[in-house]
């Protein structure tokens, strides 16, 4: 039973962690290109969260959703 702990442990620490590792790696070499990576993952962060509201709009437009006070049993 101790092995299979063990390898959990391994997992994460050896194998899904590696990324993180790298980066830590890059950011002691060159601040930039750490910056840079980190960046990127905000721009896509932003670009997905205004598709997502564009297309909440355009649900709300074609008024598909039941706004009811009644829509759901429960209330």
């Amino acid at each position: 039973m101790k092995d299979f702990f063990y390898a959990i442990q391994d997992l994460f620490v050896n194998v899904l962690f590696m990324p993180f590792d790298a980066l830590k790696e890059l950011e002691l070499e060159n601040w930039f290109a750490a910056s840079a990576i980190s960046w990127i993952f905000v721009i896509i962060a932003f670009v997905a969260m205004v598709y997502w509201m564009l297309q909440l709009k355009k649900f709300d437009d074609n008024n598909e959703e039941d706004k009811s006070i009644s829509s759901h049993s429960f209330l």
